[in-house]
Parts: C-alpha cells; sequence; structure tokens
C-alpha cells in the first residue's frame, strides 16, 4: 500500500521540507509514503469558483488510479491519534492506496470535497500550509508507529 499526499502549492520553507523529509523517510518499504505537488492556480481577477475548478483539474491527475480518496477539510471529522491508527490499519488491510489532499489557499472544490471517500481534519484552527503537511506526515508516522509497537509514541 502507498499513501500519497496531494498538495496543492509550490515550494515550502526550507524548515517545512526538512521536517516533512525526515517523517518520510521513517517509514518502513510495506508502507510507502509519496508527496505530490499541485501547482496553485493563478488568482488574478479569477473566481473562487473558477480557481478551485482549475486546481481540481490538477489534483484529479495527480490522483493514483483506483485510489481511496481522503480530503483534509475544516469540516471533516476529527481523529484522535489512536483512531488514525486504527483508519491506517483499516486501509492497509483494504489494499488500494490512499491519497490524502490538502487543498490551496481557497480550499477545495465542494463537489470534489463531497465526492471523496473520506473527510478529516487536523484540527479546530486554521493552519498554514507548511505546517498542514508537517503535522500529516508526523501524524501518519505516529499511526504507523502505534500500529507497529514502535516507541515513538508514548502515552
Amino acid at each position: 500500500m502507498k499513501l500519497v499526499i496531494v498538495a496543492v502549492g509550490q515550494r515550502m520553507p526550507d524548515w517545512a521540507q526538512t521536517a516533512y523529509d525526515d517523517y518520510a523517510k521513517r517509514f518502513p518499504p510495506e508502507l510507502r509514503v509519496e508527496l505530490k505537488t499541485v501547482k496553485t492556480e493563478p488568482r488574478g481577477a479569477k473566481t473562487v469558483e473558477t480557481v478551485m475548478a482549475a486546481e481540481r483539474e490538477r489534483i484529479v491527475a495527480a490522483l493514483p488510479k483506483g485510489c481511496r480518496v481522503v480530503v483534509l477539510d475544516e469540516r471533516g471529522a476529527q481523529l484522535t491519534t489512536k483512531a488514525l491508527a486504527q483508519q491506517l490499519k483499516a486501509w492497509q488491510l483494504g489494499g488500494d492506496d490512499v491519497a490524502l489532499v490538502i487543498g490551496g489557499p481557497d480550499g477545495l472544490e465542494p463537489a470534489f470535497r463531497e465526492a471523496a471517500h473520506q473527510r478529516i481534519r487536523l484540527s479546530d484552527m486554521t493552519l498554514p500550509h507548511a505546517m498542514v503537511r508537517v503535522l500529516l506526515i508526523e501524524q501518519l508516522y505516529r499511526a504507523w508507529s502505534i500500529n507497529a509497537n514502535h516507541p515513538y509514541h508514548r502515552e
């Protein structure tokens, strides 16, 4: 199984990229993590709907065929770390690749968001995009560590 993080946005600050890379390299070979970045649509005089539609097309093109789509959304289900570990285990048992989608500055197109297999949120607070990438990869690693009885997670 592979986890694919599809994130709208270009270059991340060095600190965020370093943190992301540090967690990504910790995953075992049987649970690969891949990051696919999708170009942010230039805003200009375009409507928010036009921008989100253009970004949706790029997101869809980046999704692996037949994957389970999970979007990060402020209105999504709130999971504890242990619940995420259980969810990760279920995804692994399902066998399909899982794409976790992080939207752009305006979020995700409503129809795309609603069509996703799942919607989850990382926090009740609004977070900067770079922080979301780091928090997501860290929580996925922590979930894996719980399932693998690795000492990273402590209660």
